[in-house]
């Protein structure tokens, strides 16, 4: 399965909270991720507040032609959950776990 935003509604600062198609409800805190020549306008929370669902590409987007991959904001929501840090591992976001050879 594909992941994909289905809604999303701004809570505070940099943060939005997110529901994704396999039914959990996060909320994302992008203010650390705001870098870059396409991300920094963001940084002004006017423009920053102003996202849209964008059902084509499955996640949101901004007006200036910014968005982040839902995988990556599905991770900013969900890192801590145990259950998950396989597969933030598989999408490159947390190191893989070394075994060592004993």
């Amino acid at each position: 399965m594909f992941l994909h935003i289905i809604s999303a509604r701004y809570v505070d600062r940099y943060k939005i909270e997110i529901r994704f198609n396999d039914g959990r409800i996060g909320i994302t805190d992008l203010a650390n991720s705001l870098n870059g020549k396409v991300f920094q306008p963001l940084q002004d929370l006017v423009l920053f507040q102003q996202f849209e669902v964008d059902t084509e590409l499955g996640t949101i987007r901004w007006s200036n032609g910014a968005d982040f991959a839902p995988e990556y904001l599905y991770f900013l929501a969900f890192r801590d959950l145990s259950e998950l840090q396989e597969q933030f591992q598989k999408w490159g976001y947390l190191p893989a776990k070394v075994v060592a050879n004993v």
